[in-house]
């Protein structure tokens, strides 16, 4: 079976409508029949004890499921320092905007934020300055109502919203995703990032998982050790299998005009690959000042271009 064959359990029993962002109803014997004839019979016996009416997925009981699972993903992305590592590269990003005469405020857009770790992290530790604005996005009303009741209780300055990322109001100056882009494949990656461009966004830092020998196991030890949903475990796992090359993400997001590079692949630039690796873009008259932001750590830059 190849990357295109494996299905994602999440990916399946939510639909919405993009232009009018109303959520569609799913048939639940559809999802069924879909993950049987991928081969994924232990995707399908756990869409089978999802609750339905007249053969409709219960939309109240997916969104609990989803803010569950959520939870379980924050709790690993707090293992893996993953707020960190969006804040090594944010910092000298937005120093290359000030210092390139990129008008204020920046909008960081975290697409697909899920109950909003990452945006609220930032927000608790990020220190950016009055000039920059956090905002989270997700198509999915639950996941924006549990991260607007978490940022609210910790007292933080960001927003939710429900929408979509290339059409808001006042449009990103830096898209952030994590665990994103290996959802859009072929032709859809390629349109995920030409989307940037017409939204004019200055730049952009999407996180995923890195393919390499180790994916798989490690993905199978993380999620089966910390995660309980069994959703949460079966999608945690291909996702790491299903993740794109950096080859293959350089490829797509080159057919804009952005100027693209991989970063932090390696450990301490050993043969050791990391989890997560970053696909970085920049307009090409901001790229100088990001290099002298990033001062010693520009090493951790591959194949900028």
């Amino acid at each position: 079976m190849n990357n295109d064959e494996l299905l994602e359990i999440s990916d399946l029993i939510v639909d919405y409508d993009v232009a009018t962002l109303q959520r569609r109803p799913v048939d639940k014997g559809a999802v069924i029949e879909k993950l049987r004839a991928a081969g994924d019979l232990r995707a399908a016996h756990i869409v089978d004890a999802m609750p339905a009416n007249h053969g409709v997925l219960d939309s109240d009981y997916i969104d609990r499921l989803l803010v569950r699972v959520h939870c379980e993903m924050q709790r690993l992305s707090e293992e893996f320092q993953h707020g960190r590592r969006v804040l090594e590269l944010i910092t000298p990003m937005l120093t290359a905007l000030k210092n390139g005469g990129a008008p204020a405020p920046y909008r960081i857009v975290d697409i697909g934020s899920g109950t909003g770790f990452v945006i609220r992290w930032l927000a608790a530790h990020g220190n950016l300055g009055p000039d920059v604005q956090l905002i989270g996005v997700d198509l999915n009303h639950a996941l924006m109502a549990e991260a607007r009741r978490l940022a609210a209780r910790e007292r933080l300055a960001c927003q939710f919203e429900v929408a979509n990322a290339f059409a808001l109001e006042q449009p990103a100056t830096l898209f952030l995703s994590t665990g994103v882009v290996h959802h859009f494949r072929g032709e859809g990656l390629t349109e995920f990032f030409r989307q940037h461009d017409r939204a004019n966004a200055r730049a952009f830092a999407h996180f995923d998982f890195q393919p390499n020998l180790l994916a798989r196991p490690g993905a199978w030890l993380f999620h089966y050790i910390r995660m309980r949903e069994p959703l949460s475990q079966h999608d945690g796992v291909i996702s790491a299998r299903r993740a794109h090359s950096a080859a293959t993400l350089l490829a797509a997001a080159r057919q804009t005009s952005f100027t693209c590079a991989m970063y932090s692949t390696r450990v301490w630039n050993l043969p050791i690959p990391r989890v997560f690796h970053t696909l970085l873009g920049m307009r090409p008259e901001l790229v100088p000042a990001f290099r002298d932001a990033l001062g010693s750590r520009a090493s951790r830059l591959e194949a900028l271009q």
